[in-house]
């Protein structure tokens, strides 16, 4: 299933990297300490390492134990120092990034379940879960292992460039040198070079994700169609995709490594041959050596650090994409969604998804409290009608009415609340029955999750699982049949009590004579609000106040099943159709 933009394989939109800052800007300040006490702890380092150079070297000429001292106390204070701030560094920078990683995490959650339906569709499941888990933790990479380390290395390479440039200015200017062309020239090469493997991986990824996703969530299916072995044959190629390009970034990496090595002891001998050619006695040549070592030391992270970058750029990426993602459109001042069951009303309603018409000036007004059922052939419309009197899926033209306001005059999680149901891809929560039914209301107490389960003939169910209520299930329903799965999310949706319910096909998976039965419980039951029921189904709908026959997109016929059955048109097709199939 493609997706938006440029990528068929995720969410790709304008927006760049506002909404990622946006979760990690509150923690702006712990990840600026990080930086500080990371800077901070690479600059003891680089004095550790000159203050010893010089006192090994002084030491050497056997002066008096005076003029070691104060180097003495400097290498203490450096060691003890380094140790102390790395510390602070680590603390600090893992605790604002997993802070900030809790909160885009949670945003991710909010922008994917608050985005149109058509923007859900697009995303697989897998993509969904590399937005969620991967490319999250990209973001985490991101600011440990690419913001931090540079602002470090920059800070402590410019330093050693100052110590050496102290001890001789040529020495300085040679290790100068050497600091860009490790700190710049070589990230430059790495990101570079590294740049098409990180776009595989990030790729691969993404399709080892869906594969293996596939093959979880199918494997009963898989097994009945003998399909198991070809669908591990693919993620298995796709893991080996992976594993090769994961390899080649390996190897740019192993390059890039080598040549900083061959460029750090380049610097070094360059740095020690300038200082003596310029008169630097044995103590100055020690401490230009060891600074010299440090400084280009100190920026060779950042050839990984980009390579680094280049691997999780894109990851973060999508999810700032994903954030950018526009969800329902705001309303400057919401109007309150009236108690009670509501009216609900289409005036001229077309939808299109891609370039095909869903609904095409479709007008329907159920009253308040009305029971209407939508048939019609497969791809009619029936389930966009729903999708549009819920709000999911934008009208081109026209205007859905709910309780005389305009859908846009609400705030959509109002929308969402006073319009719910059971719709085709509803999903069964990995956890127990109880808390599959409380999603819909968490503050239900024993009698309405019985009189919801009795409703849609749940009850029986629950008494025949082996705890009852607190029977865990899997995800999707595994470990109930099909109709043991339509009645509990049937169920779910019953105990919401919405003042506008919409099924559709609430009776799919169950035998004719049961689904019939149950469509007519659902019908006839008193009280409750606003019905709009989806149904292949004609039989019990004599007990609905008004059927609604939509055929390719447009109301073909209105009525009573009476008055329908009666005279030539759509409905009498579907009518005789069914008695045939009886």
């Amino acid at each position: 299933m493609k997706a938006i933009g440029v990528k068929a394989t995720g969410v790709e939109a304008p927006g760049g990297m506002r909404g990622v800052w946006g979760a990690v800007r509150p923690h702006a300040l712990r990840l600026a300490a990080a930086g500080l006490a990371g800077a901070a702890a690479e600059l003891c380092g680089l004095g550790l390492v000159a203050a010893a150079a010089w006192l090994i070297a002084r030491a050497a000429q056997r002066p008096e134990l005076a003029a070691l001292s104060l180097a003495i106390v400097a290498v203490r204070g450096f060691a003890l120092a380094k140790g102390s701030l790395r510390y602070v560094e680590r603390l600090a920078g893992h605790d604002a990034a997993l802070r900030a990683m809790a909160e885009l995490r949670g945003r991710v959650f909010d922008a994917l379940a608050g985005s149109s339906a058509a923007v859900r569709g697009r995303l697989r499941d897998g993509d969904a879960l590399t937005r969620m888990v991967s490319d999250v933790e990209a973001v985490q990479d991101l600011l440990l292992r690419c913001v931090l380390p540079a602002f470090a290395a920059v800070v402590c390479g410019g330093a050693g460039v100052v110590v050496c440039a102290a001890v001789d200015v040529r020495a300085g200017l040679v290790v100068g040198a050497g600091v860009l062309v490790a700190g710049v020239v070589l990230p430059v090469v790495a990101a570079v070079a590294g740049g098409r493997a990180a776009a595989r991986v990030a790729a691969e990824r993404e399709a080892l994700a869906v594969a293996s996703l596939d093959v979880l969530e199918g494997a009963a299916d898989l097994a009945v169609f003998g399909a198991s072995d070809r669908f591990a044959a693919r993620a298995s190629r796709a893991a080996g995709r992976l594993e090769r390009a994961e390899r080649s970034g390996v190897r740019v990496a192993a390059g890039v490594a080598a040549a900083g090595f061959a460029v750090q002891g380049a610097v070094v001998a360059a740095a020690v041959w300038a200082g003596l050619g310029a008169g630097v006695d044995e103590v100055g040549a020690a401490v230009l050596a060891l600074t010299a070592l440090v400084a280009v030391e100190s920026v060779l992270p950042l050839a990984g650090a980009a390579q680094r970058l280049r691997e999780v750029w894109p990851g973060a990426r999508r999810v700032g994409a994903v954030l950018a993602v526009p969800a329902e459109l705001a309303v400057s001042r919401p109007v309150a969604v009236p108690r009670g069951p509501l009216e609900v009303e289409l005036l001229g309603v077309r939808v299109r998804y891609g370039g095909s018409v869903a609904l095409e000036g479709v007008d329907l007004r159920v009253e308040r409290g009305r029971r209407v059922a939508v048939v019609g052939a497969s791809g009619a419309g029936k389930s966009t009608l729903l999708a549009a009197v819920a709000g999911e899926v934008p009208a081109v033209s026209g205007a859905v009415l709910l309780g005389g306001r305009a859908l846009a005059r609400y705030a959509p999680g109002d929308v969402r609340a006073a319009v719910r149901g059971l719709a085709q891809d509803a999903h069964v929560f990995a956890g127990t029955v109880r808390a599959n039914l409380l999603l819909a209301r968490p503050d239900a107490g024993e009698a309405e999750l019985a009189a919801a389960a009795a409703r849609a003939r749940f009850a029986e169910v629950v008494e025949e699982l082996p705890e009852g209520w607190e029977t865990v299930v899997g995800a999707g329903g595994r470990g109930l049949s099909g109709g043991q799965r339509q009645r509990l999310l049937l169920a779910r949706a019953l105990l919401a009590d919405p003042p506008v319910l919409v099924l559709d096909e609430p009776a799919e998976a169950l035998d004719p004579v049961a689904a019939d039965a149950l469509t007519r419980d659902l019908l006839e039951a008193p009280g409750g609000g606003t019905l709009l029921l989806v149904t292949h189904r004609l039989a019990a709908l004599g007990a609905a106040d008004e059927v609604v026959v939509l055929d390719r997109g447009r109301v073909v016929q209105r009525g009573r099943h009476e008055e329908l059955v009666a005279v030539p048109g759509a409905y009498r097709d579907l009518w005789e159709a069914e008695l045939l199939e009886a």
